[in-house]
């Protein structure tokens, strides 16, 4: 079944014009968000010299490089590696499937996550999914529903209110949080208090029945997306199903100078956290200088042939998992 998916899916982005790519697992900098952990190792030179270099948690910089040198639309099923992660729908080496669209808005990907969906259930036969008591139908119309609906809807908190100016204030968002039964310990950051309640309120209600598409995320969450006309908010989406987070897609940012901000203050937090940091990828930012216009998705593959096949674990779509699993 998964053999037969993957195979879908090629067929589909060769059919829509897309380049399948191939991209270095051995990277500078294996990503710079806060709590992405990576796996290190040596290049060791014909001399003896070493050079650190990092497993890469996902093809991303090394795609934006191949849009900056003029290719439009490409995809790559990657080998990515995340270490710390290991449960029923984590693993420290997965698949990723990343795709590119150059000059073509995020909607797009939208769009292209619920053809994906139906190429998925029609290969593995499946008409229905199911992950634990949550049930949806994977050719369904995906919903799209806004982060600031979804913690009103599911939690009951404003979540805009918590960003007077633009600017996250902790306090206030704490505030809701407690009034709304929600643990928040005195030292979480305004990110803590918004992850914890989309873990715990929001996300097991997504993707109920039909897929969701919760879009639009504050500017604190933005990762590697752009802002949008509202620039408090971000041109990031998550696509959701059976509670279960399958894809992360953004409008792509291309202001080196913000992405250098993003990625020291992320590291500045990590190294708060967990005592290390990654070195920022020079080239990469460089490269952004001269990318155009882009939209771009990971999406967690094996969480996908998981779900198309009724499994319960991502170890049992896979062909051989990594040793030393709990």
């Amino acid at each position: 079944m998964r053999g037969r998916v993957q195979k879908s899916m090629r067929d589909w982005f060769a059919a829509a014009g897309f380049a399948e790519v191939e991209t270095p697992i051995l990277q500078v900098s294996p990503g710079n968000e806060t709590h992405l952990h990576a796996f290190a190792t040596d290049l060791v030179a014909p001399d003896g010299a070493k050079t650190r270099l990092h497993l890469h948690t996902s093809p991303e910089f090394a795609c934006k490089k191949l849009l900056a040198a003029g290719e439009t639309k490409i995809v790559t099923f990657a080998r990515v590696f995340r270490n710390r992660e290991r449960s029923a729908l984590h693993h420290p080496e997965f698949t990723m499937l990343e795709w590119y669209r150059a000059g073509e808005a995020y909607d797009a990907l939208m769009a292209d996550c619920a053809a994906l969906l139906v190429q998925a259930a029609t290969a593995a036969g499946s008409k229905q999914w199911r992950f634990k008591d949550r049930v949806c139908d994977p050719c369904a119309a995906p919903e799209r529903l806004t982060v600031a609906s979804a913690f009103e809807r599911h939690a009951g908190i404003d979540l805009m209110a918590t960003l007077p100016n633009g600017e996250p204030d902790a306090a206030l968002f704490a505030k809701a949080a407690r009034a709304q039964d929600i643990h928040v310990a005195g030292d979480d950051t305004w990110s803590d208090i918004f992850s914890r309640i989309v873990s715990e309120r929001i996300e097991p209600s997504l993707g109920i029945g039909r897929p969701t598409l919760l879009m639009n995320y504050p500017i604190p969450e933005a990762a590697l997306a752009r802002p949008t006309t509202d620039p408090r908010l971000a041109e990031r989406f998550e696509l959701y199903v059976c509670g279960v987070e399958l894809a992360n897609g953004f409008g792509e940012l291309t202001d080196a100078a913000e992405q250098r901000r993003r990625f020291q203050a992320w590291m500045a937090e990590k190294e708060r956290r967990y005592g290390e940091r990654y070195p920022l990828d020079e080239d990469f930012l460089t490269a952004l200088g001269s990318m155009p216009q882009a939209s771009g998705i990971a999406l967690g593959f094996d969480r996908l042939a998981m779900l198309a096949s009724g499994a319960t674990r991502i170890e049992q779509v896979l062909w051989a998992p990594v040793a030393g699993g709990s």
